[in-house]
């Protein structure tokens, strides 16, 4: 079961992270990278049409997930697994203190 979620950078919809069989994926939205106001979400991942691909969940995406007693809240009350990042990531980082967030995107079942 594949899992996703719309990136936004400073409420711009920016691209889509998705976790599937072969791993963590990032990628651009095409009319986001013809905006001549387009900025990368992090210095890591500059603009590009190429998808950004890892075994693991990417760095910078792996940095916006809490830590310390946020993450023991999530272990607790959520029952989230910690060493399940894509899940922390689309849980907690909706609506984060830095300029970019992730929303969950909900597949239904056609």
């Amino acid at each position: 079961m594949s899992k996703s979620g719309k990136v936004f950078y400073k409420n711009f919809f920016a691209g889509i992270i998705k976790e599937d069989e072969n791993g963590i994926s990032f990628v651009y939205d095409k009319e986001y990278l013809l905006n001549k106001e387009a900025k990368p979400v992090s210095l890591t991942l500059p603009l590009r049409e190429k998808e950004y691909i890892s075994k693991n969940m990417i760095p910078f995406f792996d940095g916006l997930i809490p830590e310390g007693w946020l993450l023991d809240l999530a272990q607790t009350n959520w029952k989230i697994n910690p060493r399940d990042r894509m899940e922390l990531l689309l849980t907690f980082c909706k609506d984060t203190i830095g300029a970019v967030s992730v929303e969950r995107i909900i597949e239904e079942n056609l």
